[in-house]
């Protein structure tokens, strides 16, 4: 009986997770820092391209909005669906500074 106490104190001791384990962690226990970028990533970073290459004016404005508009999908997403705390964190400093470049 007393194996079987020490048995099931093990397993509990096995679930249970860590700070790293939370903010590194996705739910299937897989390490996450990185992770090939989505749609709105590969917008954004090709929008804040071209916007740094084409002169001032109408065209340059819209490209500016589009990188604006995408990258602050991404930041939101990652806040609110990100798999682990580090992305989610990384979807807040996203969004605080797309915002306090756009200010």
């Amino acid at each position: 009986m007393s194996s079987q106490l020490n048995r099931d104190l093990e397993k509990l001791e096995a679930r249970q997770t860590t700070l790293f384990d939370r903010f590194f962690r996705d739910s299937e226990g897989h390490i996450v820092i990185v992770q090939p970028p989505n749609l709105p990533v590969l917008v954004g970073s090709f929008a804040t391209l071209i916007y740094f290459i084409l002169p001032s004016g109408t065209v340059q404005t819209a490209f500016g909005l589009i990188a604006f508009g995408t990258l602050f999908t991404w930041a939101w997403q990652e806040l609110f669906q990100g798999v682990n705390y580090f992305r989610r964190s990384l979807g807040l400093m996203g969004l605080v500074g797309l915002l306090w470049l756009g200010l």
